[in-house]
């Protein structure tokens, strides 16, 4: 991955992270009666899209000096992510932790993000494709939307000009793009894309003399209705996990019986 970054005024690039802090989906679980989320004994971590984001983030930073923050919506433990951004190399990081924001949907996250980032000057945006608990990758576009940028999803790869111009590998399902856009921009990132780093021992350290700067819903550029449970126009009825499928039949049979056995099979589901 080739990454580039000097503004033609020779002034630091800023670069924005959006990041977000889920539970473990290899071990989360649903309660049957009510339909919702157990987070009871379920780590969290940071959403892997989003890590993978940071680290490009973070590349433009090792090679040209860009400035990194890293802001999160969420509740205060939503700290130890920011911790681990600042191991990883972030130089800022802002939680937004409010009872207001307390219900949001994806649009109302995507609102109080960009009333933050409205306050903050800014480059680059970059954000995860999506969040392992909702996958519905509706954020980061949305939030392009409050800020009025052009965006790119499903980014692979990230060149900038030195200028105003980024060439951006996108992703789909046919293949791939090369997508020109000028910053300011959002870029949404795939976590396949690139491997985010490991945190140091030093980095480790180092986090928890920072400060992560907790801002409430009046430190934002936003209309306060808009946010949490009143500004989001969905609602969550039921979580539920994928049924189990049904073990397979095993034949230890020869060529021919084979056919006959898969022909019976396809005819069964009326597919032949």
């Amino acid at each position: 991955m080739r990454l580039y970054t000097k503004t033609n005024n020779n002034r630091t690039m800023n670069i924005i992270v959006t990041i977000k802090q889920v539970p473990n989906t290899n071990v989360i679980k649903i309660n049957p009666v009510t339909g919702t989320l157990i987070r009871e004994g379920v780590p969290s971590i940071l959403n892997p899209d989003d890590a993978s984001a940071l680290e490009m983030a973070l590349q433009l930073k090792d090679k040209f000096g860009a400035h990194v923050t890293v802001i999160t919506m969420g509740p205060p433990q939503a700290d130890a992510i920011c911790r681990e951004a600042f191991a990883m190399g972030a130089d800022r990081a802002i939680l937004l932790s409010d009872r207001k924001f307390a219900g949001a949907d994806t649009l109302a996250t995507s609102y109080a993000l960009s009333g933050a980032i409205k306050t903050l000057d800014y480059d680059l945006i970059l954000a995860g494709r999506q969040a392992i608990d909702g996958d519905t990758a509706q954020t980061p576009v949305s939030l392009a939307q409050h800020l009025d940028l052009p965006q790119v999803t499903y980014a692979t790869n990230l060149e900038f000009d030195g200028k105003k111009l980024c060439t951006v590998t996108k992703e789909t399902e046919e293949g791939y793009q090369i997508l020109e856009v000028e910053t300011p921009c959002v870029l949404t990132v795939l976590s396949s894309a690139i491997k985010p780093r490991y945190m140091t021992v030093k980095g480790i350290m180092e986090a928890y003399d920072k400060e992560v700067e907790v801002w409430g819903a009046d430190k934002l550029d936003v209309e306060v209705e808009r946010l949490g449970l009143s500004g989001s126009p969905t609602r969550v009825k039921k979580s539920f996990t994928k049924p189990q499928k049904q073990p397979g039949e095993v034949f230890e049979v020869d060529a021919e019986e084979a056919v006959e056995i898969i022909i019976k099979k396809l005819k069964e589901k009326h597919i032949i």
